[in-house]
């Protein structure tokens, strides 16, 4: 099987209710897994296809608090000699087990297939009620659908926007609140729940150039959220100053302070991978990406102090898409990357080090 290694998707390597990580990628006809044996390693199984034929290599991955896994994706296949473009998802309740048949969504454009056709990457979330999926419509604004505790889906929601570039990126916190953003021209846009459970409102835009395909957002704190690009002109990476989410809501989108954003330090390409940790008894972040050199490198900032400019340090070999970062069983931090062979490529913190180290590369 073709396993689509320069596909930027991120948040792929994900632990499981029973402790075991499980590491996922776009593949011809579907979506390929490797899961370890057990947890903490270091075997794995795999590469497993999880058959989805006509599935773009355009793969959104979402865990909610149970541990459930959501696979989104976009679909294109050929009916009556036209081609018809859809959402579809899948859930993966266990580690290693079957996932649920894929089931379509839809399109926010119904049965209009030439609109439908030009629909972006979708970006999927699990809030403290259900699993949303947000995806730029053929008009270059967001289209949003929310699915509620019983399981039932909402109508396509209109959620405005403008001129929006591939790269949506939703996250949600350990409580359940969502936040999403989009690259436009000329601005990152942003939504955002509240409350956990609550409506996904418009907030301030961001004035930025990011590029297509660079966004990525991580949980940095109990219940904060930071967001990441790179800048189109160099490839640098840009994160938001960080705003108070009560102060945010009472300005509303309209307020008279303007959204700042620093530079984080370090060139690259593709989103990064964002994981918060706890390391030499301090709150954390670690971030990976692509370097300029095609290696992994990573860094890490003080939890809440991503504005300061990391530390890279360049790692492994060179590998294309994007990395993933997740803790084990062991609580140890494990970086994950798909070689250029295909191949998947994880290394884990060494015990006993202070700050981060990683041990060697070991290839599944």
């Amino acid at each position: 099987m073709a396993v689509r290694t320069a596909t930027p998707v991120t948040g792929w390597l994900l632990r499981g209710s029973d402790g075991r990580l499980t590491a996922y990628a776009p593949a011809e006809g579907g979506v390929v897994r490797w899961t370890e044996t057990r947890p903490g390693g270091p075997d794995w199984t795999g590469p497993e296809l999880l058959a989805m034929p006509g599935l773009e290599p355009c793969l959104s991955i979402a865990q909610g608090p149970k541990g459930y896994v959501h696979l989104v994706g976009v679909r294109r296949r050929d009916v009556d000699g036209r081609t018809e473009t859809d959402i579809v998802y899948a859930t993966q309740f266990q580690s290693g087990r079957p996932p649920t048949n894929w089931r379509s969504l839809g399109s926010p454009h119904g049965q209009d297939w030439q609109r439908s056709a030009q629909i972006g990457a979708p970006a999927a979330a699990v809030d403290s009620a259900g699993l949303h999926v947000f995806v730029r419509n053929s008009g270059g604004g967001v289209c949003g659908r929310r699915q509620d505790a019983r399981g039932i889906w909402g109508p396509w929601a209109d959620m405005k926007g403008s001129h929006v570039l591939d790269g949506l990126t939703a996250v949600a916190t350990p409580a359940g609140r969502v936040e999403l953003i989009a690259p436009a021209a000329e601005f990152v846009l942003r939504w955002r729940q509240d409350q956990a459970g609550g409506p996904v409102r418009r907030v301030r835009n961001v004035p930025a150039k990011p590029a297509s395909g660079s966004s990525a957002s991580g949980v940095t704190g109990d219940d904060r959220i930071t967001h990441f690009w790179r800048d189109a002109a160099d490839g640098e990476l840009r994160t938001l100053v960080p705003e108070p989410v009560s102060g945010e809501a009472e300005a509303g989108a309209d307020a008279d302070v303007e959204p700042a954003t620093v530079s984080v330090g370090g060139t690259g390409t593709g989103p990064i991978a964002v994981l918060h940790a706890v390391l030499d008894g301090h709150e954390c972040t670690v971030l990976a990406q692509r370097s300029a050199s095609g290696l992994p490198a990573v860094a890490v900032c003080p939890s809440g102090d991503e504005t300061l400019a990391a530390q890279w340090s360049e790692t492994g070999e060179e590998f294309t898409g994007a990395p993933a970062l997740a803790l084990d069983a062991d609580g140890r931090v494990t970086a994950a990357v798909l070689g250029l062979d295909g191949r998947l490529r994880v290394a884990r913190q060494r015990v006993g080090e202070r700050g981060l180290a990683l041990g060697g590369w070991q290839r599944v």
